[in-house]
């Protein structure tokens, strides 16, 4: 039946439709498109860094700018065809891109995705939800719960209020816009006690709703917390 069914609808390439050996993979020409984050990389965003894997360190925006979560780290660089597939999951309603998304972030996320950790999605305002339908961060929880067999706790956290889109803001604007915007959920804060807590979201450019979300976890009681993202917003992309 499974031979069948290949025959009838072959695999294609999550990103542009090409035909690929495996389902919910990439082509060889959208691989190389795609810039994963390889190599060194900060130990608190993910940003890529000059020189080999295996140590300890900080990007400049990491080093001047107080990080309130323990460590962090990105699957892709936005750009080309990782800002592609962003976009195609927040705007798109490319769902199925959470599969292969959750396999790339768990990669990069290996050593911080510890057993008994509970993912926690950057959550949006319920405005914004019912006019897009879902949280592409929750979304993306949910897969990596499935892939990696960890807990996840999809409204942990709460958007209090409405904010601007942050597109175009500098980044003191940024931090402004999200400050007090994100609290515990009312009745879901007591499972966040005591716990490592692991925040998820599609995209860090920032670090200003990451940040938010940190401090309100923190003041639910996680005893730490970490953030994984599939993209990050680099200078030099």
């Amino acid at each position: 039946m499974q031979r069948l069914l290949r025959l009838i609808y072959p695999p294609t390439c999550v990103s542009c439709e090409a035909l690929v050996e495996e389902a919910r993979g990439l082509c060889g020409a959208c691989w190389r498109e795609t810039p994963f984050i390889a190599g060194l990389a900060c130990d608190l965003c993910g940003t890529p860094l000059p020189g080999e894997a295996g140590g300890i360190e900080h990007c400049d925006d990491c080093l001047t700018i107080a990080r309130p979560w323990a460590k962090g780290r990105a699957a892709l660089l936005y750009k080309d065809n990782g800002r592609r597939v962003v976009l195609a999951l927040k705007h798109g309603d490319r769902l199925d891109l959470a599969i292969p998304a959750a396999r790339w972030m768990a990669a990069a996320g290996r050593h911080i995705l510890t057993p008994g950790a509970l993912l926690v999605p950057v959550p949006v305002h319920w405005l914004r939800l019912a006019r897009r339908r879902y949280n592409q961060s929750a979304v993306l929880a949910q897969a990596l719960a499935r892939q990696t067999g960890l807990k996840v706790l999809p409204d942990g956290l709460v958007r209090t209020r409405r904010t601007p889109v942050q597109d175009g803001m500098g980044r003191d604007e940024r931090f402004r816009n999200l400050q007090d915007a994100i609290q515990p959920h009312p009745r879901r804060a007591r499972i966040l006690q005591g716990r490592e807590v692991i925040l998820i979201d599609d995209v860090m450019t920032s670090g200003a709703t990451l940040a938010a979300a940190t401090e309100a976890a923190h003041a639910a009681g996680a005893t730490r917390v970490s953030m994984l993202a599939l993209a990050r917003v680099a200078k030099d992309a």
